[in-house]
């Protein structure tokens, strides 16, 4: 059970779809997305391209897990982290970032999870997982 939602404040693009996710000022994947919430940092990885299966720096404790996700290129992004189950798509554009921010809340703690991306070879990415 996910709970998407944008945290900062973000305006819509003027770009093909509605449907995609906002354009959020200032915001670039030369760099990994800046923390939103005062917990840890478990993952944080900066303009990479196609697909990856990133360790979780720390354990995944009880509570708020959240990922935000920025990208630029042709094409749709896939995000899942295990074992925790939230997963999300996020469509990417040309000559623009497109970002997002989901966050899941957890019951019980796990020893180890991942971040996975799946991402066509055009596609840059960057992302931040905190707990």
């Amino acid at each position: 059970m996910s709970h998407p939602s944008v945290s900062r404040s973000a305006q819509p693009s003027p770009s093909k779809s509605d449907d995609r996710a906002e354009r959020i000022e200032g915001e670039g994947i030369s760099k990994a997305p800046e923390q939103v919430n005062d917990g840890q940092v478990l993952l944080s990885v900066a303009s990479r391209k196609g697909d990856a299966e990133l360790p979780l720096t720390k354990e995944i404790g009880v509570g708020r897990l959240a990922i935000q996700v920025s990208c630029q290129g042709e094409g749709t992004i896939e995000v899942s982290v295990e074992p925790v189950g939230l997963s999300f798509p996020l469509e990417c554009v040309e000559q623009e970032v497109s970002s997002t921010y989901n966050e899941i809340i957890l019951k019980r703690a796990r020893s180890e999870g991942s971040v996975r991306v799946a991402a066509p070879s055009g596609v840059r990415w960057a992302l931040t997982a905190e707990q």
